[in-house]
């Protein structure tokens, strides 16, 4: 690569400190011909010290930081950490949620490790965010490699050629019975409490006897109540949003409707109390009913000769931290996979160890996650495809769920979108299964 900011306009090597006529001429390389930078064709990298971007150095995707020097700044600290933790964008201007793209490396030294580590505890204290199992060991990155030679495998090309084809959907609903569905939703949603704040102040004694508190104050506000309390909590003013634009921009449904909604939920003074508590959960509430009543009323259709590449695969190479969920193949002829298949979960693990063990299934291997369906709450990813052997082979795209797992409404509706997908193939079986005994159950 070109190296830290290492040529100039004139192909110069430059090493800069970001004062001079030369500094300028080395970074308007790299500043000023971004469209090239970021297109795909040229291979061009470059180290940087994030200083050397000023207030532009917001702008990059950060996946690794390095501090060969001590920051002494606790604010520094927590600025560099947390740019790197922000969601990268692609080239089209979207986030990525993908969990193989975004992992932060950070090579630390002693002191600032230290400092990472508080910065993990203070976020688990305050937001309730568990850090077991996130933070991965860099030597325990492993990259997937699929088998050589599998797309001309006659067992994988039998169930690809069934199940490789797109699809997209249609929907059919009546306005009316969303809205009696939708008020309904909203009329059970939790209750609309009112927003306040609450100040305790205590006093501290020190005595011979030892260390003592004494309550002093304790007031609050109560936004939107009127007068005040005995307790000493006294009205807040607040402006009233546009409650109809705003459940519009999260349901896409047209003002008259929502109103409708609002009106026989028989809720609508509610919002007075909280708006802003109250139009969230409005708005989830009919989204949810909305998105149960399209479901319920979904076709699927192949999209002429539209088929997912197989390409795909050969951009598809990707590393994963080993973990207890990882399996280790045993058997390459029964799979696409060389080395590991990347898991989620222990049900996950022990039906791929079942689906290799087993006489009765000829192939197997967990679907990519560029495989996606198109339903109406998002794209869905099936788990796996199997075929069994015997006289006539059956060929299956199988959900595996812990047997008991309570499902979140939208896993619901998506696993039944698959369900209906899957019933545009030949000899395609879709299942939500636990086991392997239960896909011939």
């Amino acid at each position: 690569h070109n190296g830290y900011f290492s040529q100039d306009s004139k192909g110069r090597v430059k090493d800069t400190e970001g004062e001079s006529q030369a500094d300028y001429d080395t970074y308007k390389l790299i500043m000023q011909d971004k469209e090239k930078l970021l297109d795909p064709d040229t291979p061009l990298r470059f180290i940087f010290s994030h200083s050397a971007l000023r207030e532009g150095w917001d702008n990059p995707n950060v996946f690794q930081i390095c501090t060969l020097n001590e920051t002494k700044s606790e604010i520094k600290k927590r600025q560099e950490i947390g740019r790197g933790l922000r969601l990268p964008v692609n080239q089209n201007g979207e986030r990525i949620f993908d969990r193989n793209i975004n992992k932060l490396t950070v090579v630390a030294n002693e002191r600032y490790e230290d400092f990472a580590k508080a910065l993990q505890r203070e976020i688990q204290e305050d937001c309730g965010v568990d850090f077991s199992g996130r933070i991965k060991n860099r030597g325990d990155r492993q990259k997937v490699n699929f088998r050589k030679g599998f797309e001309a495998d006659p067992k994988f090309l039998e169930i690809w050629n069934k199940i490789k084809f797109q699809t997209q959907y249609s929907v059919d609903y009546k306005t009316d019975e969303l809205i009696t569905l939708a008020a309904k939703a909203v009329k059970d949603m939790p209750e609309t409490k009112k927003p306040s704040i609450r100040a305790i102040t205590h006093g501290l004694t020190i005595t011979e006897e030892g260390v003592g508190g004494v309550l002093v104050r304790d007031a609050g506000i109560d936004y939107g109540t009127e007068g005040l309390s005995a307790c000493g909590h006294a009205q807040a003013e607040f402006e009233m949003p546009d409650m109809l634009t705003y459940i519009q921009s999260k349901t896409e449904l047209t003002r008259h409707t929502i109103l409708e909604i609002l009106k026989k939920s028989g809720r609508l003074r509610e919002v007075l109390l909280n708006p802003q508590l109250f139009m969230d959960n409005a708005a989830a509430a009919v989204k949810s009913a909305l998105y149960g009543l399209m479901v319920d009323g979904i076709k699927y259709e192949k999209i002429g000769g539209k088929v997912y590449e197989m390409t795909l695969f050969d951009d598809a190479d990707f590393e994963i931290y080993l973990d207890g969920f990882t399996y280790t193949v045993r058997n390459q002829d029964k799979t696409i996979y060389e080395n590991y298949i990347p898991l989620d979960s222990s049900v996950e693990n022990q039906f791929a160890r079942d689906c290799e063990s087993s006489e009765n299934i000829e192939f197997f291997f967990k679907l990519p996650n560029w495989f996606k369906i198109n339903t109406p709450i998002g794209a869905y990813n099936p788990d796996w495809a199997i075929v069994f052997k015997g006289e006539r082979k059956i060929y299956f795209v199988a959900e595996t769920k812990s047997k008991g797992q309570e499902l979140r409404g939208s896993e619901k509706l998506k696993i039944k979108c698959g369900e209906e997908h899957f019933k545009k193939f030949e000899d395609v079986i879709y299942k939500r299964v636990s086991s392997v005994t239960e896909l011939n159950g």
